[in-house]
């Protein structure tokens, strides 16, 4: 399976995007802002743009099983989880219906959805890669 997520738009202080799953649009996503490479502010830096490996892992800051993007140069524990601004990121990927500019909503909801797509991938022995690409 391959999620793509093609950001849309590089604010100041948040990113927009579009994510797809295996061609077809899924939802809308906010994260922190991109900023040049090799520059890094923790808890406030989109991850840089290309391919990594996605899993189902434990976060021991969620206290559940959550989706983890692995291998990410410089960034540790990132996962893709609800939220509705990049204030709730702290590098992750949030995921949603786009409300107004820098807001999503209904994150809950997509999340759950999202959530249900990659177990069965995973438990059809798929593997799932992610896709980060910048305008």
């Amino acid at each position: 399976m391959l999620i793509e997520l093609k950001r849309t738009i590089l604010h100041h202080q948040y990113t927009e995007g579009i994510m797809y799953i295996d061609g077809y649009e899924f939802c809308d996503t906010i994260e922190d802002m991109v900023r040049p490479d090799g520059e890094k502010i923790k808890g406030e830096t989109a991850i840089p743009a290309g391919e990594y490996k996605l899993i189902l892992s434990y976060s021991n800051r969620f206290k559940k099983v959550m989706p983890e993007i692995l291998n990410v140069p410089g960034f540790e524990g990132i996962r893709i989880h609800p939220g509705n601004t990049a204030k709730d990121s702290q590098g992750c990927i949030l995921i949603g219906e786009k409300s107004t500019l820098g807001y999503i909503q209904n994150s809950c909801k997509t999340y759950e959805k999202l959530y249900e797509i990659i177990e069965e991938a995973i438990e059809a022995k798929e593997s799932i890669k992610i896709k980060i690409t910048n305008p």
